[in-house]
């Protein structure tokens, strides 16, 4: 029965558990899911926790976050009105669990430490690459939380121009790399930038293994379902890069005491 979910994947059971109609529509990227669940499998999440899931979109990571391990979470997104993602919310029975807010990831109303951990799911690599943001972040999670990050990246850095098959236009009209894409590095680029600011004990730094299969996977099942389509599918560059360049990368970072 799972092997038959069009978005099961061995690797990320728990989220096999969700409607696939339910992920595709309301999606804004890679599936959150799969994501999320590969993020916490080392943040330490428990019952009781009040976690910050940063860019949140349409509160699908924050719902995964609250019926799997139990936390409170604040579900925050600038681009998403809190009443849409309330109802979603609502739906999924976790209106005592899960808080929606509308918010700037620079101006967020939270007490220093008022968070046991954060997490940001396909949304830090907008805002995070900032060389001070680190400091501004890790004030809102309590001494010895941790900050934890899934995004699309790099598997490795390549010199001078964008390689070719990024930038070559699809059979279907579309161009994977587009200026936004400049905000995507390797695993090893984010840990330079979270190790010289001593902010943070980097516990995880890594690539996913095979995550360009999984973003493939991802696309594939998006372009067959009914969903609407917000952008042309990247099969064909996915496909022709075939890891070289492209994935996920995660970091995790306990904050270090003062």
């Amino acid at each position: 029965m799972k092997e038959q979910h069009p978005l099961w994947n061995g690797s990320y059971p728990l989220s096999s558990g969700y409607d696939a109609d339910w992920v595709f529509q309301n999606q804004m990227g890679p599936n959150p899911l799969w994501l999320t669940e590969w993020l916490c499998q080392d943040m330490g999440l428990g019952p009781g926790m009040r976690v910050l899931d940063l860019g949140c979109g349409k509160a699908l990571s924050s719902i995964f976050l609250a019926r799997e391990f139990g936390v409170q979470v604040w579900a925050d997104d600038l681009w998403i009105e809190p009443t849409e993602n309330w109802q979603r919310i609502g739906q999924a029975g976790l209106a005592d669990s899960v808080f929606p807010m509308n918010v700037e990831a620079r101006q967020l109303p939270y007490a220093e430490e008022f968070f046991d951990a954060i997490v940001s799911v396909d949304s830090y690599q907008y805002y995070g690459t900032d060389d001070l943001y680190l400091n501004y972040i890790t004030k809102l999670v309590k001494q010895g939380g941790r900050l934890g990050i899934a995004v699309p990246a790099l598997m490795r850095d390549f010199d001078g121009s964008v390689p070719e098959h990024l930038v070559r236009r699809q059979s279907n009209g579309g161009i994977f790399w587009a200026q936004e894409c400049w905000t995507l590095h390797t695993a090893e680029w984010w840990r330079h930038l979270w190790r010289r600011t001593d902010l943070v004990d980097i516990e995880v730094a890594e690539a996913m293994p095979d995550g360009w299969r999984l973003w493939l996977q991802w696309e594939k099942a998006l372009h067959e379902s009914s969903a609407p389509k917000h952008f042309p599918s990247d099969v064909e560059t996915l496909q022709e890069d075939g890891g070289r360049y492209l994935g996920f990368a995660r970091m995790i970072g306990r904050r270090r005491s003062s």
